[in-house]
């Protein structure tokens, strides 16, 4: 028996079925059509439509794809709650695993875990780690929250056991690869390198007091007690790249720093008063030679004409004093690894060297100090000039 059909589309018979939803704002009639192969494909659309409504859905989430809804969410309601650096490493996620992704064009109302977990696997096969593959899963638990809220699914699909991120053993292996530090003889090196150096009150005050890289540039005058030998972090530089519409330019920005422990004040070696002190005068001198061309910003670390050091050029000249002096390549955060791993070699507290880094919880320290932490790893702590030859 044939299929019944009330109406032609795109010269295919189809049945067609129509529901009044009420009015707009504007009093004008709201109605929506579902076709189906049948009357009874009809009528199964409808019923899941309905079905939809009831369990607190908007009337046009059936037409919402991830890709436009999530854009829109990232752009018009994230952008101006977080720090631009966030939103720059959020963006990127979204341009890179989002967009150009098979996620994009599937309507909200169609979504099934499947779907992710598919996408998922798919780029873990093709190489994507499963540390990229976890950002890319918070950031769309983040955004399903949001379409919960509003009424658009009714599921968060990256909750619970839904999803499971690949992953391979070697992983946690990779990341003790990654914490490189300077074994003690390097060290030495290292110091010998940068005696007249420019920076070198930089470099050693990072060896002192295991900064983040933002946290050292971003320091002020007003943040170094001298007579307490403490430095107060209140703020870091990061270069990140600000987004509007279709334009994207790099700038470099203060922001707060990056966790609520972060937010610290701290101890540095006692020896490294006179080398920030002659450091000061070297500065002052910089500025009467620029003239009007200096910029006053206080900051402790600064290029010739007083502007904030670009992280990048930080890194270049690091990386050209170890070149010059044959140091083996690490990468400037080994700095803060180094001052860590002294620490522990030295039986201080796992509890005081996260309070020391500023990290948010003392699992992190744990989690990436496991492996140079000393069996009696709970001695009270010294002073840290006995740990530093700094001359």
């Amino acid at each position: 028996m044939a299929n019944r059909t009330n109406c032609i589309r795109n010269g295919k018979k189809y049945f067609r079925l129509r529901v009044d939803l009420g009015r707009d704002s504007n009093g004008k009639r709201i109605r929506k059509t579902f076709y189906g192969q049948s009357k009874k494909d009809a009528e199964n659309k409808l019923e899941k439509y309905k079905n939809g409504l009831n369990s607190g859905l908007t009337n046009d989430y059936d037409k919402l794809t991830l890709g436009n809804v999530c854009k829109l969410w990232l752009f018009e309601k994230v952008k101006n709650t977080i720090k631009p650096s966030t939103f720059e490493r959020y963006e990127g996620i979204y341009r890179i695993y989002v967009k150009s992704s098979p996620l994009y064009p599937i309507k909200l109302k169609d979504l099934k875990s499947l779907d992710i977990q598919r996408y998922y696997n798919d780029l873990f096969n093709s190489g994507k780690s499963s540390s990229v593959i976890k950002n890319l899963n918070k950031l769309l638990k983040s955004f399903f929250n949001y379409c919960i809220d509003e009424g658009y699914i009714v599921r968060n699909y990256c909750i619970g056991k839904s999803i499971t991120i690949p992953e391979t053993s070697s992983v946690d292996e990779n990341r003790k690869d990654d914490i490189t530090v300077f074994t003690l003889d390097e060290q030495k090196q290292f110091i010998n390198a940068i005696q007249n150096h420019r920076l070198k009150a930089l470099f050693l005050l990072d060896l002192g007091t295991g900064l983040r890289e933002g946290e050292i540039i971003g320091l002020k005058w007003n943040d170094i007690d001298f007579k307490n030998c403490t430095v107060s972090i209140k703020r870091a530089i990061k270069g990140v790249t600000l987004i509007e519409g279709n334009k994207r330019q790099y700038r470099l920005i203060e922001q707060t720093p990056k966790t609520k422990n972060s937010i610290r004040t701290i101890p540095f070696p006692e020896n490294l008063v006179p080398i920030l002190k002659k450091h000061k005068l070297q500065q002052k001198e910089e500025q009467i030679k620029a003239g009007s061309a200096y910029t006053k910003n206080d900051y402790i670390f600064c290029t010739e004409l007083g502007l904030p050091i670009d992280p990048r050029n930080l890194r270049r000249s690091y990386e050209r004093v170890l070149k010059r002096y044959n140091i083996p390549y690490k990468k400037f955060h080994s700095l803060r690894h180094t001052f860590a791993t002294r620490l522990f070699e030295n039986g201080v507290p796992l509890k005081t060297v996260q309070m020391l880094l500023g990290h948010s919880n003392i699992n992190i320290t744990a989690n990436i100090y496991t492996h140079v932490m000393p069996p009696e790893k709970f001695k009270a702590i010294d002073k840290i000039n006995s740990i530093f030859d700094m001359k």
